[in-house]
């Protein structure tokens, strides 16, 4: 079924879905709920909340009103755990000026929490995660490598400074970056980095295109400390998922360490935003961003037109 309105559906594995009300408003529709991945409950509705919202972001809306997602094992665990994963959440939507409406809950045998999140853009002005042209630059907001310092941490081996940063940079909202971005004219693809891997995202951007992407391996914004656990194989089962999906796509040069291209496929949770845009703004938008503190902002890479399809990592 088609709809002349239909701006952003199911087709493209867009961020959100966006449906044109009028010339000037669109809806903007995501969803987006998972397990804990921190151990304490209110950072974990933080960061839950935070990826969810992150959906909208990426198409260059703005988040407005969202609904509660509970799953929730009422027999065997306190209540007060969901009180303080409720209470977590509630702060990151005040903090993004989000109306929280209600929800649904369920008994379940694990706790699952997150958001169905409703926005607004205009429809002149959606970022899909598809457009990317020859000549842009690509800028990533935030480091990578949460999947597996996460994986680290269930093994009982990631240190408790690099846990707090990777909590801090996964709770941080992407609204900043996202009104900073929206003084740039000339953005041709957007998305959020999550569970695909910055590979997997950045492989939508090119995918079925006549351009591709030569990503700088030296300008990667990295948790540096996960090098030590790559190395010893400490690496979440996602990753490897990602790679069997993507790796026909990707071409690695001998610049590139081999523990930077595991990073590239690692599995994050609420990650930075990609995004694509001419080269004559990149520059200026990075300096805006370290200016709001938004520090790890990087240029990492560029579309070419002569590698077709294919992400060169160099």
């Amino acid at each position: 079924m088609t709809d002349p309105n239909l701006i952003a559906g199911i087709e493209h594995c867009d961020d959100a879905g966006v449906y044109k009300l009028s010339d000037d408003l669109a809806l903007i529709q995501t969803v987006d709920f998972f397990t804990p991945i921190v151990d304490d409950p209110y950072t974990f509705g933080q960061v839950a909340v935070a990826n969810a919202l992150s959906d909208v972001y990426a198409m260059g809306g703005k988040p407005l009103t969202a609904l509660n997602i509970i799953c929730f094992p009422i027999n065997t665990m306190d209540i007060s755990i969901l009180q303080d994963v409720l209470r977590g959440g509630l702060e990151k939507m005040r903090e993004g000026g989000v109306l929280l409406l209600g929800g649904h809950s369920v008994e379940d045998d694990e706790m699952k929490y997150g958001l169905s999140v409703t926005g607004i853009i205009d429809p002149k002005k959606v970022l899909l995660n598809r457009g990317a042209r020859a000549g842009d630059l690509l800028v990533l907001t935030k480091p990578i490598g949460t999947g597996i310092i996460n994986t680290a941490l269930k093994a009982k081996m990631a240190p408790d400074e690099l846990v707090e940063k990777a909590i801090q940079s996964m709770a941080e909202l992407n609204k900043k970056a996202a009104d900073l971005m929206s003084s740039c004219v000339h953005i041709h693809a957007c998305t959020d980095v999550t569970g695909f891997g910055l590979l997997g995202h950045a492989a939508e951007m090119i995918e079925e295109s006549d351009v591709g992407i030569v990503l700088f391996s030296n300008r990667l914004p990295l948790f540096t400390e996960i090098k030590e656990f790559v190395e010893m194989g400490i690496l979440p089962a996602g990753l490897y998922r990602n790679r069997k999906y993507r790796e026909h796509m990707v071409d690695q040069r001998s610049t590139c360490p081999d523990w930077i291209m595991d990073a590239l496929y690692d599995p994050q949770t609420s990650g930075g935003l990609l995004l694509s845009l001419h080269r004559s703004e990149a520059e200026s938008l990075i300096k805006a961003m370290h200016a709001e503190g938004i520090k790890d902002a990087a240029i990492i890479g560029e579309i070419v037109r002569e590698t077709s399809n294919r992400i060169i990592v160099e």
